[in-house]
């Protein structure tokens, strides 16, 4: 069984085992198809109206999948890697042990944003940004400038008291903790919050380009395992049907052809939390 760990309380062979089997996906060019696919995803839901990986309530369902996936390629490398979580309500100064050169490396360079440490710095001709937004062929940081404080335990704690997944109208505006965590509540809110603090291309639709996505993006799908433990006669995904615009608990989300949010209901199939 896949155990998922906080990244604080990996070892440093662990640290160095995720580290390569990451670098290993990339070099094989399939790390930059995750990239493609998160791109088309968010251009998609923004331009379409047609709310699938964002904006909806199969936003957590949709990046369960989008984790399962990569992690079975990292899994391809090295069996025993899985993917870490990032608690940001914990681990939450540009001096935290995931900022290390040893791990993820650092925040970028005054110039132009630029990480100049660890293993995915451009330097280091590992990590060229293929899938882009803009021109920047390298990794760009810029950690607590544009946005100067993470979620706190307190907020998750509220959003996590909430008692119903999601609710009408099942986007902006909609209430319950799927649209709390996502941060559709507001600009510096949770999930949307921490992409724009980490900056760089976190804040844009290529945002797996930072290898930091993955795990905060682990971080906030623990956040919904343990919301179930607290409401579990709750129900798990909202809408159950009949919904437009956005994907119902039994319809297929997209690029998949057989995946629904029911079938990523049950985590503990594919992987469980240290």
């Amino acid at each position: 069984m896949t155990i998922r760990k906080n990244q604080a309380n990996l070892t440093a062979a662990e640290k160095k085992a995720f580290v390569d089997a990451v670098l290993e996906v990339k070099r094989r060019g399939v790390y930059d198809e995750f990239v493609a696919a998160h791109r088309l995803r968010f251009a998609l839901d923004m331009n379409t109206g047609v709310y699938v990986g964002h904006f909806g309530p199969s936003f957590l369902p949709w990046h369960r999948k989008f984790l399962i996936d990569f992690e079975k390629e990292l899994q391809k490398v090295n069996w025993s890697v899985s993917i870490p979580y990032w608690d940001w309500t914990a681990d939450n100064t540009v001096a935290s042990s995931i900022w290390a050169p040893d791990f993820l490396g650092g925040t970028g360079r005054a110039l132009d944003d630029q990480v100049m440490d660890g293993p995915f710095a451009y330097s280091a001709g590992n990590w060229p940004i293929n899938i882009q937004v803009d021109s920047r062929p390298f990794l760009a940081r810029n950690l607590a400038y544009r946005v100067p404080s993470l979620p706190t335990r307190a907020e998750v704690d509220a959003a996590l008291a909430i008692p119903t997944y999601d609710s009408a109208p099942f986007r902006d505006g909609s209430a319950g903790f799927r649209a709390r965590l996502e941060g559709a509540d507001g600009y510096l809110s949770m999930h949307n919050r921490v992409h724009s603090w980490v900056w760089g291309q976190m804040e844009s639709s290529v945002s797996p380009n930072d290898p930091v996505f993955w795990l905060h993006h682990a971080f906030v799908d623990k956040l919904w395992v343990d919301w179930h433990k607290l409401h579990p006669t709750s129900a798990e995904y909202l809408p159950a049907g009949a919904t437009a615009d956005v994907i119902d608990l039994n319809e297929t989300m997209p690029p998949w052809t057989s995946t629904t949010p029911q079938n990523m209901l049950d985590h503990t199939q594919f992987y469980t939390y240290a």
